[in-house]
């Protein structure tokens, strides 16, 4: 599989970062960070490929790359709003562009709070344009102990929508509850 991962925005940057380094060996992964997100210092396993997000010539700004799905982790409200609006102004922009006009997997995490009434036009449009709309949300019944658990959960969650086979959190096994 190849996929793009794009890291905008300032909050959450280390989801996206985690994100990429858990993915498995076998897929190629192409990152693009944008200038509003932290400078991301390296990653460390094979088949990653930077790209610098004012490069707009970048294999992955075309369709004919084929990429198989791309990711926006975190997705500023800015890139957003741009992406929803058909704004192709930046390598980040760009690839979600094609992501949409191939209909290949697109996922989004948007990573504010609460949400504007704005934002969530914008989600609600780009949702029925087939793309997925994943902010980072744990889920209780994953029984997280700690901040890594949450974070492996979050992101096995959207390995699950973009079809890539992980073992990063506890699945739900179903179960009786009493509630007091």
């Amino acid at each position: 599989m190849r996929l793009v991962v794009a890291i905008t925005g300032a909050s959450g940057v280390e989801l996206g970062k985690k994100f990429v380094h858990y993915l498995p060996a076998t897929i190629e992964a192409h990152i693009v960070v944008s200038d509003n997100a932290l400078r991301v210092d390296s990653f460390e396993r094979g088949g990653v490929t930077l790209h610098q997000n004012d490069n707009i010539a970048a294999s992955i700004a075309s369709g004919s790359f084929g990429v198989d799905a791309t990711a926006i982790i975190p997705c500023s409200m800015n890139t957003l709003a741009k992406v929803a609006c058909g704004i192709a102004d930046n390598l980040a922009t760009r690839t979600a562009a094609v992501a949409i006009k191939e209909h290949k997997k697109l996922l989004l995490a948007p990573r504010e709070m609460p949400l504007s009434p704005i934002a969530l036009e914008n989600m609600l449009k780009l949702s029925r344009l087939g793309v997925i709309i994943a902010p980072p949300v744990v889920g209780y019944y994953a029984d997280a102990q700690n901040m890594e658990m949450m974070e492996r959960f979050i992101i096995g969650k959207w390995y699950d929508a973009l079809g890539i086979e992980n073992s990063l959190y506890e699945r739900w096994k179903g179960g009786e509850y009493e509630f007091e």
